[in-house]
């Protein structure tokens, strides 16, 4: 086999190309999106206990989402559905920490209540206790028609104060804004 050598021209263009396809790829290709998929699919597995299913991403109209107070553009908000039909509804959020986010998952029955609440990625050496299910299980059950409060409904976690209210306070956005959305019909009751 006979190997040809580059010119410095060909090598400079060569070593340009790989540089900006390796610098790409690190924009279009996220480190945690594989392992946060990961997490979500594992979460919904074990929580409706079923193998097979899809995540059908539930559309929001631009003026509807700036009506809610949680975000529900892009893809936040999932139909989870499998040969059986609707088994039940995700929204998948990033909440704040004390210096950084982190992701959890809601997921509801088909009447919209919480089945179970999920810190799917934490990033911080304290407040780990968020993801405790002896704290989050105070959250299932819960409707569109609740409202929450961290410290009154909602126990409070010494230690991790910024992360069990912020986790509260996005929980309760969620809830208001399926109550918003319910309520203009954008959302249909399965």
């Amino acid at each position: 086999m006979k190997i040809r050598a580059m010119s410095k021209g060909n090598r400079k263009g060569y070593c340009v190309a790989i540089f900006l396809g390796l610098f790409m790829a690190s924009f279009t290709m996220p480190q945690q999106s594989s392992k946060l998929q990961e997490k979500i699919d594992n979460a919904i597995v074990t929580t409706y206990g079923v193998e097979d299913f899809s995540l059908e991403p539930i559309i929001i109209p631009e003026e509807m989402n700036q009506a809610t107070k949680a975000e529900f553009s892009g893809e936040h908000f999932y139909e989870i559905v499998n040969s059986n039909g609707v088994l039940g509804y995700a929204y998948v959020g990033t909440a704040a920490s004390m210096k950084k986010e982190f992701e959890y998952i809601l997921m509801f029955n088909t009447d919209l209540s919480i089945k179970k609440s999920k810190v799917l990625i934490y990033r911080e050496n304290y407040g780990r206790q968020i993801g405790s299910q002896r704290w989050l299980k105070q959250f299932i059950g819960l409707t569109p028609n609740d409202e929450l409060t961290y410290g009154k409904n909602i126990d409070a976690i010494a230690g991790a104060t910024i992360s069990a209210s912020s986790m509260t306070r996005a929980t309760d956005e969620i809830l208001q804004s399926i109550k918003t959305l319910k309520e203009q019909n954008i959302i249909p009751l399965k």
